[in-house]
């Protein structure tokens, strides 16, 4: 009976959560004022593509997707190379000072990323990065929790075995490329799932920073969709189900290495 029980309320919270997705997805099949109907549709009698095609044909949004999909992988790609180096040089060196810089850069995870969103614009306008997808991506190569999460999986890594490849004849950037950063992986594909998922989904940094509307960011674009056409229901939920589709379908193709990388930080050597 317990295991009924939790079962039964396991279901009654999934409907609740699933239901709005549900229900965005069945609006985005419907025709022009289907989504005002009560109660709501979440099953459409007579499925349409319309609203997708006002999207790519009116909005072109499929510029806007290739924006977001041009900013969020730079960033991944980018910030894992970035940050993997940066967490090798902590764990594995010996310099004056690691501690301490290690140290100071965990204390700058508790500063809001809104609170330096002004001292950064100032300087990417210096060098003229802003209205630039330059200036999305170079800022957030570098990201402290990828650093410490990296930190904290290679220094599990046995000292041993990188005396070994040194003693065979390894440079550092071949202990780096062949033996962290496979032994890596599993943290590799969690801190991608998380870089690709928070530069997708960002709206206020891209909405700061682009002036030209043509290099706006899916988010970005989706609330200007909201703006300009407040009776267009449908269409907003077309919008959204392109936004939201391609990061759940990259989550669930590699949930298991993302939680292979959540469980990897808790073994000890």
């Amino acid at each position: 009976m317990a295991r009924i029980a939790a079962n039964a309320a396991l279901l009654a919270a999934l409907m609740v959560v699933a239901a709005p997705l549900v229900w965005m997805v069945s609006a985005s099949l419907l025709p022009d004022g289907g989504a005002t109907k009560l109660p709501p549709v979440f099953i459409p009698d007579s499925p349409t593509l319309v609203q997708y095609a006002k999207l790519f044909a009116r909005m072109d949004f499929g510029r806007y997707f290739l924006n977001s999909l041009i900013v969020a992988g730079s960033v991944t790609v980018g910030g894992l190379v970035v940050n993997s180096m940066a967490a090798f040089a902590f764990a594995k060196y010996r310099f004056a000072g690691r501690d301490k810089l290690f140290g100071a850069l965990l204390a700058l995870l508790v500063i809001p990323g809104q609170v330096t969103m002004f001292p950064v614009f100032l300087l990417l306008n210096k060098i003229h990065l802003t209205n630039h997808f330059g200036g999305l991506i170079v800022p957030a190569l570098a990201n402290i929790f990828g650093i410490f999460l990296f930190r904290q999986f290679i220094a599990n890594i046995p000292d041993s075995l990188i005396e070994a490849a040194r003693i065979d004849g390894c440079d550092d950037f071949g202990i780096y490329a062949r033996i962290v950063m496979p032994l890596c992986m599993p943290i590799v594909v969690t801190l991608a799932l998380f870089t690709f998922l928070g530069t997708w989904n960002d709206f206020l940094w891209p909405l700061i920073l682009m002036s030209d509307s043509d290099r706006y960011t899916l988010p970005v674009a989706l609330a200007g969709l909201i703006g300009e056409h407040q009776s267009d229901t449908e269409l907003m939920m077309a919008g959204a189900v392109i936004t939201t589709l391609p990061v759940m379908l990259i989550f669930l193709a590699l949930q298991r290495f993302y939680i292979q990388g959540i469980t990897a930080g808790g073994v000890k050597e």
